[in-house]
């Protein structure tokens, strides 16, 4: 739709009920189609899978992209399979972690103009135009979520996984947040802010871990997801 300078909501809104058009409802098509292609793809996967999210920018000589890789190969080698974006960073590292143990290694990756490339390491990668198709498949096909340092893509998946957890949407699984260092601004702003303007119960911080070591990590998962 051509850009177009308004006075008030209800010209805009003419407008846009004016030059709707069928381009809009064949999109519609295209999106139970990346649903459709989803479902049957990952419908395969005949174990447990946990989702790890975390930064595209993440280098392979950093920090947490070694602690990412040693989290998902130690996943795999439990016998769970792993499901990250698809792209580089942190979701590389898991990826590559996943597929040294022959595991299942699942990579959900979104068509971006930029930064977005698929990694070479997802034994079992897909492709999405649609942020919310690639959620949806995030949270249907794991039974618990590692977050990785990562930016807003990483919080918004983070906080769509509380909510429904939290609003007993989806079933309660474990989610990890790895690295206290990173997440502890974080957590001491949702105490300070959230739970006193009564936002959030202060019961509703039980829904996370924050962990550093990456054993540890795996262990909670082992413990609370039975293969």
């Amino acid at each position: 739709m051509p850009t177009k300078n308004f006075t008030n909501h209800i010209e805009a809104q003419q407008y846009w009920l004016d030059n709707f058009n069928a381009g809009d409802s064949w999109r519609l098509f295209k999106i139970m189609s990346e649903f459709v292609d989803g479902f049957d793809a990952l419908a395969e996967i005949n174990r447990p899978a946990v989702s790890i999210f975390g930064s595209a920018r993440t280098k392979a000589d950093e920090k947490y992209y070694g602690v990412a890789e040693k989290i998902a190969n130690g996943l795999s080698e439990a016998g769970y399979a792993v499901i990250t974006g698809g792209g580089p960073g942190i979701m590389e590292a898991a990826n590559k972690g996943a597929a040294a143990a022959d595991g299942v290694s699942v990579g959900l990756n979104i068509n971006l103009p930029f930064e977005q490339e698929a990694n070479p390491y997802a034994n079992l990668p897909l492709s999405f135009k649609y942020f919310f198709v690639r959620k949806v498949m995030f949270i249907k096909y794991a039974m618990a979520f590692v977050g990785m340092p990562g930016g807003f893509g990483t919080l918004d998946e983070l906080f769509e996984a509380i909510t429904l957890i939290q609003t007993r949407r989806i079933k309660s699984f474990p989610i990890i947040l790895v690295g206290k260092s990173y997440w502890s601004g974080l957590l001491e702003w949702i105490k300070r802010e959230l739970i006193p303007a009564g936002n959030i119960k202060e019961e509703d911080l039980l829904l996370f871990n924050i962990i550093d070591d990456p054993d540890e990590v795996v262990n909670i998962i082992k413990r609370t997801v039975i293969i």
